[in-house]
């Protein structure tokens, strides 16, 4: 009967105990680096940034590490394999944000601050103020791509053992959750670096392998590949439910074409995904890992190359999963269009190299989840504990304290709303967390870097709208209510018609910046102002001298 079983669980999604053992095999190794590491981390700056000791290199796979997230691969590959051109526009959004990133914020961003964003946007500004505002800013985009790294890990442990059963998929993102909490308590920045980095390696390494053998396996190119791509939805049952024509795959519109309002939400999607990078306060967070602002430039240039690369084979990938597996399997496993990557894998290396994937997939959300966990606790501890509450008297002790409390806290509420989060695409979800961070984030980041006459009122004025706006509008949305793959199905209270907010808010944000900056008396801080405009542009002042 057991061997049934087995069988039967082998044909849909590769041996469930085989997939336990690979798992396990990733997380002590992944668990042992971060122990090693652990026993260097001494000081707060150790703890936060890993006390500035990576090269560029190393921290651009670092990056990489950080931003191939389990949306970057679970979830675009599924957009692709169900929505065709559509889903990869995905891909495209989350890369040509890299080059806003690095002509706009990576080297200023870097030559000013010391640990968090927050030190940035308070540089020239009234501290107090600014640094609650930024650490509430951050610990909304942290949540929200930490959900999604949640669901997303629900979604892949769900497919590997086969579970359908919601009630042991929330098991799985409890357990991600703990896990997270220990990786980051144990390990700090310089631990969470060193998996990033193996993680980067292995999760590019295990991507071009799949495109090879999906090339191999249609005996053929790019033709072949959409061929059979268009082949398998045409006599899908996909096909009939969603009323489409099968060469619409390979058109724009299938997804966000249809009507007046789906167009505006793909507009706003896509403003949301460029320009959310440059204020997304982990990625940021990685510039002051670097001892120097060249280290800084030169790590944002080796992502850029690698990222750039990993998107363009999310592409195969995913007219590999619709040419390979179908829509239909894709949807009727567990976790929806978040099983595509995995379902490939299986079909086209078997069940080892599906276990394989799978873990480098989950290592991937255990290094992202830990790097959002430090950037969120680090924002609390030093920003609003160490800088408001103790007014910058408290040890360097007491903050990696609250840091780790911090993240304990922080885990446990990521852990509930993932499990609620758990049928939404996971690159969907990491789209709000991009819209958060563009809309809180980088309307001041840009003023305080690139305009004088902007102030302390404006800052926290263009802040706490753009989250505020952010979090009302998605709250009222279709992807919290009134659709079926919402977060609550059963319920509808969604009267704002976009599913992604950023078209309204960011505008907003950068307006409400500035018209409180013009209205509101100047903070009258010109020395502050000058010395920020030098060290933003020459990198004078921030590290000590070094010998040419």
């Amino acid at each position: 009967m057991q061997t049934i079983t087995l069988a039967a669980a082998e044909s849909s999604a590769g041996n469930p105990i085989l997939n336990i053992s690979v798992f396990a095999a990733f997380l002590v190794v992944t668990m042992y680096v971060v122990l090693r590491a652990g026993k260097s981390t001494k000081e707060a700056s150790d703890f936060y940034t890993g006390g500035g000791s990576f090269s560029g290199r190393q921290n651009g796979l670092a990056i990489s590490g950080d931003y191939l997230s389990a949306a970057s691969f679970l979830g675009i590959v599924g957009a692709v394999a169900l929505n065709g051109y559509d889903g990869f526009l995905y891909s495209v959004g989350f890369f040509v944000a890299w080059l806003v990133a690095l002509m706009l914020v990576a080297e200023p961003m870097r030559n000013v601050g010391r640990f968090t964003m927050a030190d940035v946007l308070s540089f020239r500004l009234k501290q107090r103020p600014v640094r609650v505002a930024a650490a509430i800013s951050t610990l909304f985009v942290s949540l929200f791509y930490l959900i999604a790294q949640m669901a997303g890990a629900g979604s892949l442990v769900a497919v590997l053992l086969n579970i359908h059963d919601f009630k042991w998929q929330a098991v799985v993102v409890g357990i991600v959750g703990i896990l997270m909490i220990v990786y980051v308590l144990v390990g700090g920045m310089k631990g969470t670096t060193y998996v990033q980095m193996i993680k980067a390696v292995l999760l590019v390494t295990g991507v071009v392998i799949m495109c090879i053998l999906t090339f191999v396996l249609l005996k053929g190119g790019f033709s072949a590949l959409f061929t059979q791509a268009i082949d398998m939805h045409a006599n899908s049952e996909a096909i009939k439910e969603g009323g489409y024509e099968a060469s619409q795959i390979m058109e724009p519109g299938l997804k966000y074409g249809k009507n007046l309002t789906t167009k505006l939400d793909f507009i706003s999607l896509g403003i949301a995904l460029v320009l959310g990078v440059g204020g997304l306060p982990h990625v940021l967070m990685r510039f002051y890992t670097v001892p120097t602002a060249t280290e800084a430039r030169r790590s944002v240039t080796w992502a850029i190359v690698i990222i750039g690369a990993f998107y363009l084979m999310t592409l195969v990938l995913g007219y590999g999963a619709a040419a390979l597996v179908g829509p239909d399997r894709i949807l009727a496993a567990p976790g929806g269009a978040n099983s595509a990557a995995p379902l490939l894998a299986l079909e086209i290396g078997g069940s080892i190299f599906m276990a394989v994937i799978s873990a480098v997939a989950f290592a991937t959300v255990l290094a992202v989840v830990a790097g959002l966990a430090i950037t969120a606790s680090a924002s609390i501890a030093h920003d609003i504990y160490h800088s408001v509450i103790r007014n910058g008297e408290s040890t360097e002790a007491e903050q990696v304290r609250v840091s780790q409390i911090t993240v304990v806290v922080l885990g446990i509420v990521a852990i509930i709303l993932g499990i609620l989060a758990m049928t939404q695409n996971v690159a969907f979800l990491v789209s709000l967390a991009f819209a958060v961070a563009a809309s809180a984030n980088l309307p001041t980041i840009l003023y305080s870097l690139y305009w004088r006459r902007f102030n302390t009122a404006g800052a926290v004025a263009s802040m706490y709208t753009g989250v505020i706006s952010c979090l009302v509008l998605i709250f009222l949305s279709p992807a919290v209510s009134g659709s079926p793959t919402s977060m609550f199905p059963n319920a509808d209270w969604s009267i704002f018609p976009l599913s992604s907010p950023g078209l309204v808010t960011i505008p907003l944000a950068f307006f409400a910046g500035w018209i409180v900056s013009i209205m509101t008396p100047p903070d009258n801080l010109e020395e502050l102002s000058a010395e920020m405009e030098v060290r933003s542009l020459t990198g004078v002042g921030v590290e000590a001298p070094v010998d040419h």
